[in-house]
């Protein structure tokens, strides 16, 4: 069954050739795009779509998200509002509310945070674990993220529990918990950075991980001017996320390397931290995506437009940059060509919004937008 999407206001593609078009229709068959154009050069289909002037985009691909935990931390949020600093110790809070909670609490509150994503346009989301730091608890997130995703990310490697030192930590990531995750996961990450792990310990996850198989992806320059980066363009890693202190070095190599540098403006929001200099990256050459970072800690949103919003408002980015960023820019991050563009023989994710054009997402901040949602050419909001 082919239906013709038609009278589209502005239809962003995620295609660099024609990145946007006014006036235009697309026409999706199954599960994929089988035309893109104006409409007054739309072939005929199965089914016919009025869209009514309203702007199309591509599904939001959010590339970085830690939705297998359980509790959350409005007691640390508060504490920052009243001037306390962010650092990467809360994230224990919330690794001994995820041991405790069953498999089904974990699964129905990831599923709560997914049905947000989807009605504010997210199509693909990547997973990660990391508040089990077990070899149980880390393998059950993983098992229970694959039920929702691909897209499953072993990050055994947040931070050091209590009750074990750092180099005995590295040991079990690296040996018995790499061994029992990596079946259900596709990447591994590591948080390079202080109170969590350096650079050394860093290089040595990831490399294991590699051997296992997985592709590397890695917690980068949130808080300070790190190794993260560096390690990151070293092994061919997908994406440095953060990337909040570079030095010029830093961004150099991101350029010439290829790796994605996934900027997650939600973090730098609920921190109150210095937002990360997109236009500078971009300037530079650098590959960019955004990302929501949903957890409960450090960026508890699950909202890419909002994302959007705080890219253009605050680091320098250009409405038609933001939203490339969020769509083709995360599916670069996740090494998928079938996913953030409208194209042909692409998924088709597609998001219909009450407005003509995608710049309204910044121009409009905090308001709902989203009409409509599809995925693989079924409607799912």
């Amino acid at each position: 069954m082919s239906v013709l999407f038609d009278r589209i206001g502005v239809l962003y593609t995620g295609e660099r050739e024609r990145e946007e078009i006014a006036d235009a229709a697309l026409v999706v068959d199954g599960e994929t795009v089988a035309w893109v154009g104006r409409s007054a050069d739309a072939p005929a289909a199965d089914q016919r779509f009025d869209v009514d002037g309203r702007g199309v985009i591509p599904g939001f691909v959010d590339s970085h998200a830690h939705l297998m935990f359980a509790g959350d931390r409005t007691a640390e949020f508060a504490a920052r509002m009243s001037g306390q600093v962010y650092s990467a110790g809360g994230i224990k809070t919330t690794v001994a509310a995820t041991r405790q909670a069953t498999d089904p609490a974990l699964a129905a509150n990831a599923a709560v945070l997914l049905a947000e994503m989807a009605a504010q346009g997210t199509t693909t989301v990547e997973i990660k674990s990391g508040y089990g730091l077990t070899v149980e608890d880390e393998r059950r997130a993983l098992e229970i993220a694959g039920r929702f995703t691909t897209e499953t990310t072993f990050l055994g490697a947040h931070v050091v529990p209590p009750g074990i030192g750092s180099d005995d930590y590295v040991r079990l990531v690296t040996g018995p918990m790499l061994t029992a995750c990596a079946p259900h996961a596709r990447w591994v990450d590591v948080f390079c950075e202080r109170g969590a792990f350096d650079g050394d310990q860093s290089r040595e996850i990831l490399t294991a991980g590699i051997k296992a198989g997985l592709t590397a992806r890695i917690h980068a320059n949130q808080l300070t001017e790190g190794p993260g980066v560096r390690i990151a363009c070293e092994l061919g890693a997908a994406s440095a996320d953060h990337c909040t202190h570079l030095s010029d070095r830093d961004v150099s190599m991101l350029a010439d390397s290829g790796v994605v540098a996934t900027l997650l403006p939600g973090a730098e929001f609920s921190t109150r931290s210095p937002y990360p200099d997109a236009r500078r990256l971009i300037d530079a050459g650098v590959s960019v995506a955004l990302a929501t970072d949903c957890n409960p800690g450090s960026s508890f949103t699950s909202s890419m437009p909002f994302c959007v919003a705080l890219a253009v408002r605050e680091m320098g980015m250009t409405p038609i940059e933001a939203i490339r960023a969020a769509t083709a820019g995360g599916a670069r991050a996740l090494r998928r060509s079938d996913v953030g563009v409208l194209k042909e023989g692409a998924r088709a994710d597609l998001v219909i919004l009450n407005a003509p054009s995608y710049v309204h997402l910044a121009y409009r901040p905090g308001v709902p937008l989203v009409t409509q949602v599809w995925r693989a050419g079924r409607r799912i909001v």
